[in-house]
C-alpha cells in the first residue's frame, strides 16, 4: 500500500508540474465581448479583456492590432510574472456605424501560442436624424441637401433636368434667386418664398446644345437670399457633354472613324524649375470616315497646342503638339490632355505627360 501511496503522489506531482506551462502564458477570462445594444449618440463604449499569466516567466505583450481604426486598443505594457493579472481594452467608436458590427483584435506576446484572437461585436441604433444632417449646405437659413448639380452624362443636341432638396431652416420667409445664370440653364426655386420649416426644390434644365461645348464642363451659379449673395453661397454646375452615338446602324459602326495615337503616354525624365518639354502626339485615322477632332483640353501644367486640321480624312495622320512648363512645379508630375472626337468607340483619348521637377 505503500509503494502504491507513493507511486501515485508522484504521478500526481508530475502532472501539476506540467499543468503549469513552461515559459509565459496568456490565459483570458473571455475572448469575445458583446456589447449588446449601443446608441450611436452616446459615443465611444469600451470593455476590457483581462488575462492571467499561467505560466513561469514572466508574459510581455509586445503589440495589439485592430482590424478597423474604429477600434482603440490599449493593453499592460509592463512584464507580467507568473500568476499575474494584466488587460487588453477595446475602445469602439460607433459614430456613422449603425447596424451590427464585430471587430477583432489580435494579441502578439513573447508566449509559444501565437496571435490570440479578440472579439468585440454588438449592434450600434442610428442617432436621430437632424435638419442638419440631412441637409448639409447653409446658406443664410436655407438648407440644401448638395451644393453641386451634377447632371452627368448629357448628350450634345440634348437637354436633360435635374432637382436638388431644399429646406428652410430659419424663422422667417426665404426670398431665393440666382446671379450668373449661364444662358445653357433655367434654374428656379419651388416654391420662389419658402416659408419657415417649409421644404422645396431646386429645379434645372441643362441645354446642352446651347452650350455647344464637349466633355466635363463646369459652371457656378450664385444663389441670393431675400435679395442678398454672400460669398461662397453658390451651386456648382457639372455636365460631361458626349455624342449620341445610339442611332447608328451597323454598317455605319463598321465605316466608322478611329482614333490611334502613336504612344499615348511620354515621360519627360528629369526637369529642372523652368524648363520646358515639348512632345508631339501623333494621331491617325484608321477608321473608314472622317475624323472630327471636337475638343483638345489639357490639365494644369501642360499646354496643347490646336493641330493644323481638326478633319482628319482616313488614312490621314495630324500632329497634337504639347507643351508641359516645369515653373513653379517640383516633384513627380502626371499632367494630361483630353482630346474628344466621334469615334464611337473611343471619342475620349487620354493623352499622358510625366516626369519629375527637381531644384538645384
Amino acid at each position: 500500500m505503500t509503494k502504491v501511496f507513493t507511486g501515485l503522489l508522484i504521478m500526481a506531482m508530475a502532472v501539476t508540474g506540467y499543468s503549469q506551462s513552461k515559459g509565459p502564458h496568456l490565459a483570458f477570462d473571455e475572448e469575445v465581448h458583446d456589447f449588446g445594444t449601443i446608441r450611436e449618440e452616446a459615443g465611444k463604449v469600451t470593455t476590457k479583456f483581462e488575462f492571467v499569466n499561467t505560466g513561469s516567466a514572466p508574459l510581455l505583450i509586445q503589440n495589439v492590432r485592430a482590424t478597423c481604426g474604429c477600434t482603440a486598443p490599449e493593453w499592460t505594457r509592463q512584464p507580467v510574472p507568473p500568476g499575474g493579472k494584466g488587460f487588453v481594452a477595446a475602445t469602439y467608436n460607433p459614430a456613422g456605424r449603425p447596424n451590427a458590427f464585430s471587430k477583432y483584435l489580435y494579441v502578439d506576446a513573447n508566449t509559444d501560442q501565437g496571435s490570440l484572437r479578440l472579439t468585440i461585436k454588438g449592434v450600434v441604433t442610428p442617432k436621430p436624424r437632424s435638419i442638419e444632417d440631412d441637409y448639409r449646405y447653409e446658406m443664410s437659413g436655407l438648407r440644401l441637401k448638395a451644393n453641386h448639380l451634377a447632371f452627368g452624362n448629357v448628350n450634345h443636341t440634348d437637354k436633360k433636368d435635374y432637382s436638388l432638396d431644399i429646406i428652410n431652416n430659419s424663422d422667417a420667409p426665404l426670398n431665393l434667386g440666382v446671379q450668373r445664370l449661364p444662358g445653357h440653364m433655367t434654374l428656379e426655386f419651388v416654391p420662389a418664398v419658402l416659408k419657415p420649416g417649409e421644404k422645396g426644390l431646386v429645379k434645372a434644365t441643362y441645354n446642352a446644345s446651347v452650350k455647344n461645348d464637349w466633355g466635363m464642363v463646369i459652371d457656378r451659379v450664385n444663389v441670393t437670399v431675400n435679395g442678398k449673395y454672400e460669398r461662397g453661397h453658390s451651386l456648382v454646375v457639372s455636365a460631361n457633354i458626349v455624342e449620341d452615338f445610339s442611332a447608328l446602324t451597323p454598317q455605319q459602326l463598321a465605316n466608322a472613324p478611329q482614333v490611334q495615337v502613336d504612344a499615348p503616354e511620354v515621360n519627360f525624365g528629369t526637369l529642372q524649375q523652368n524648363e520646358k518639354f515639348e512632345h508631339n502626339f501623333v494621331l491617325t485615322n484608321s477608321g473608314g470616315s472622317t475624323l472630327y477632332i471636337r475638343k483638345i483640353k489639357a490639365s494644369c501644367g501642360c499646354t496643347a497646342v490646336q493641330p493644323e486640321k481638326k478633319e482628319i480624312e482616313p488614312g490621314e495622320s495630324v500632329k497634337i503638339k504639347t507643351v508641359f512648363n516645369s515653373a513653379g512645379k517640383r516633384g513627380n508630375q502626371n499632367k494630361n490632355v483630353t482630346v474628344i472626337t466621334n469615334d464611337p468607340k473611343r471619342s475620349s483619348l487620354i493623352l499622358r505627360v510625366k516626369g519629375e521637377v527637381v531644384t538645384g
